[in-house]
């Protein structure tokens, strides 16, 4: 069973089909948050946006877009890091299901800091968000797809991208198949969870898209419970590239 973890899983996972939509998908999206708490989905994301906001020279306002955001129930901790450096964010949830905007907006109610977008990645205007995030969002694509992908969050941003995603492991399938057990009879749930662990990413993984995106910086780290933080910027921003040949850099431990 655990041979398929050489290689990223290809099936489609059921949250893949925004035609399929209704209460049970809606549903997901609230097993989802559970899910995302107990796993420390957040830390990630606010993990590679103090970094990105560092090197920008620590701007008083941040713009942050979230792509394929569902709920968007990781930004909560990312609004309270940075109301407690006195950063005035402003974050942009977009996600092309109907059924993600509408329990975002329940979830956010009146948070004036967060606006809602029913949208397509590939039709973002060139640089209209400081950082892009996308959270879970990368396993979705194939290897061969995911630098197309990349290109275009950068496009959108001015600083550039934070992807947060799971290490593809055979304990950390093994716990997401225990958790949404347990935690939920959702087929959304009980169907993409593990799945999303076999699509996810490993030290190999990175080293070639960095091959891909030659004209970018790539740098990737990992963090606990199974997850990896990479950013994405364009050279000619960043600073000097400290690269080998595999066209990615580790910034931290590599599991």
């Amino acid at each position: 069973m655990f041979a398929r973890f050489g290689e990223r899983a290809l099936e489609p996972e059921l949250m893949d089909d925004v035609t399929a939509g209704g209460a049970e998908r809606r549903r997901a999206y609230q097993h989802l948050r559970r899910i995302n708490r107990l796993f420390g989905a957040a830390g990630p994301v606010v993990d590679g946006v103090r970094r990105l906001w560092k090197e920008a020279g620590k701007p008083e306002r941040l713009l942050v877009l979230d792509i394929g955001a569902g709920s968007g129930d990781v930004n909560r901790r990312l609004l309270r890091w940075a109301a407690r450096h006195r950063i005035r964010m402003n974050i942009v949830l977009v996600d092309i299901a109907k059924e993600a905007f509408e329990e975002a907006k329940t979830l956010y109610g009146r948070e004036k800091r967060v606006r809602f977008m029913r949208g397509d990645l590939f039709r973002l205007p060139e640089r209209c968000a400081d950082i892009v995030t996308a959270t879970q969002f990368a396993h979705h694509f194939s290897s061969a797809e995911l630098p197309g992908v990349v290109r275009h969050m950068l496009r959108a941003s001015r600083y550039g991208v934070v992807i947060n995603d799971i290490h593809r492991h055979w304990a950390a399938w093994a716990a997401v198949w225990l958790a949404t057990r347990c935690l939920s009879r959702n087929r959304y749930i009980r169907h993409d969870g593990p799945l999303s662990v076999a699509k996810g990413f490993r030290r190999e993984d990175w080293l070639r898209l960095g091959n891909d995106l030659a004209d970018c910086e790539l740098r990737y780290w990992w963090r606990p419970m199974f997850r990896y933080v990479a950013i994405v910027r364009r050279k000619e921003t960043a600073e000097p590239d400290h690269r080998g040949s595999d066209g990615a850099r580790n910034d931290g431990t590599d599991v």
